[in-house]
């Protein structure tokens, strides 16, 4: 019998989860026992797929760089990516922007419905901590990310999982110095990061061995914790007008597909989808970067010379879901509380929000700490934020999960895109098994 794929087994625990989650909401204590017994694995599995992030990006972008041999590649590479995923991100703000124009989701919201919304969130410590977080964003200099970027302790930089970027920067700086020493004299320690890349892919795929079950007890635990479902169903407008920008944004991506490296886009997404699926579970880019790392090189057939670099640095830079969500989001606002919106604040809101989204954690909950920076360009009222987050706070936790999955397949295609400008994709993938060299050591 031939073996169920992946991303089959992985949509089928997600779908489990969630009824399994709408199951034990009509039980006493089942949100208690879900809490206590099942959602410690679904964390277990996410710190796991965290644990290895880290090294992988180290040993996949050492060995790169290294088996580029000539410099000037990893520019011509570096400047591609950095240029497609500006344009990406700027397409999809604008993309949210026309829709959430065309739409006017915030002008069917209730006077009641913002009142309870405000009472219900306003002075949560969920909404607090963000504007909290955005105003030490906010009083920062135009350059603190480049000064961010560059770590003054390696050791602690890649001992910290939200410090992506001076991870990528060091490791950069590590592969380019290698290079200028010789080959000869870099090969012990390129052979060492060679061998650390096999170990960390083979964790990788031990891993995935448990993605089903960690999916069940992730989606299992969102439904037992979702919100007053009175709230999300007036918030549907808004959040529909979201997810429809959401699949134009995948839509965009196809074309791309198709047009640039000639691939079936369904093809592409058939590949994809276990990090699809993760990311969606997870709501976290960088938790994800594993498994989209392995799907992109081992079955896309993205070269390691192009995806250790251009798939690290978009899980953190290229936040396409959530740049198109901020657009939606702000314009949503101002509708609601009956502020009035300029053309030119909307183009405001592309700027701020692209630039926002470079250096953003790629975390749960880091699009509202954008989103505040964005309100705050165009001079909202500052005693009209709070009330501004409490009206999209309730689903902020499902539309999260949605654009990570849109974060994802924008890395995945803009890896795509540049491995084939640069005649680094390959036609016949060869995907690895946890068990390929299981009958050597048995």
């Amino acid at each position: 019998m031939k073996k169920l794929e992946l991303h089959w087994q992985i949509l089928i625990g997600m779908v489990v989860g969630i009824l399994f989650g709408l199951g034990m909401t009509t039980v006493d204590g089942g949100a208690k026992f879900i809490l206590n017994w099942i959602n410690p694995f679904g964390t277990i599995f996410v710190k796991l797929l965290k644990l290895i992030a880290v090294p992988l990006i180290i040993a996949s972008l050492v060995k790169g760089i290294s088996d580029l041999k000539d410099i000037s590649k990893f520019k011509n590479i570096g400047l591609k990516t950095i240029a497609i995923y500006i344009g990406t991100t700027v397409i999809a703000i604008t993309i949210g922007l026309l829709l959430v124009n065309v739409v006017k989701p915030g002008e069917g919201i209730s006077e009641d419905t913002i009142t309870k919304l405000t009472e219900t969130y306003a002075n949560s410590g969920g909404v607090q901590d963000k504007l909290s977080e955005a105003s030490k964003q906010r009083n920062t200099g135009p350059l603190q990310f480049l000064e961010d970027m560059v770590p003054d302790n390696a050791i602690k930089a890649l001992g910290d999982n939200t410090s992506m970027l001076q991870v990528i920067f060091f490791t950069i700086f590590l592969g380019i110095s290698m290079l200028l020493i010789g080959e000869k004299r870099a090969k012990p320690l390129k052979d060492f990061f060679d061998s650390l890349n096999e170990v960390v892919l083979k964790m990788v795929d031990l891993i995935m061995l448990f993605a089903p079950y960690a999916v069940f007890a992730l989606l299992a635990n969102v439904v037992v914790s979702s919100n007053d479902p009175d709230l999300l169903i007036a918030l549907l407008k808004y959040a529909l007008t979201v997810v429809g920008g959401l699949l134009l944004m995948v839509i965009f991506y196809m074309i791309l597909i198709s047009i640039f490296t000639k691939k079936n886009p369904f093809w592409f997404l058939k590949q994809l989808s276990p990090a699809q699926l993760l990311a969606f579970s997870t709501s976290s880019s960088a938790a994800t970067l594993p498994v989209t790392m392995e799907r992109v090189e081992e079955h896309i057939g993205v070269d390691k010379e192009v995806s250790s670099f251009v798939l690290p640095v978009g899980a953190t830079i290229n936040m396409d879901g959530t740049s198109l969500y901020q657009a939606v989001a702000a314009v949503f606002i101002a509708q609601a509380l009956g502020f009035d919106l300029t053309f030119t604040g909307q183009l405001t809101i592309i700027l701020t929000a692209l630039l926002a989204s470079i250096g953003s954690a790629a975390v749960p909950g880091a699009g509202m700490v954008m989103l505040v920076i964005v309100l705050e360009s165009v001079n909202f009222p500052a005693d009209k934020l709070a009330i501004g987050l409490a009206l999209i706070f309730a689903v902020d936790r499902p539309l999260d999960m949605c654009r990570t999955v849109i974060n994802v397949t924008g890395d995945a295609t803009v890896a795509s895109l540049v491995a084939k400008s640069v005649g680094k994709l390959h036609d016949n993938p060869k995907p690895k098994n946890w068990d390929d060299d299981y009958d050597d050591v048995k």
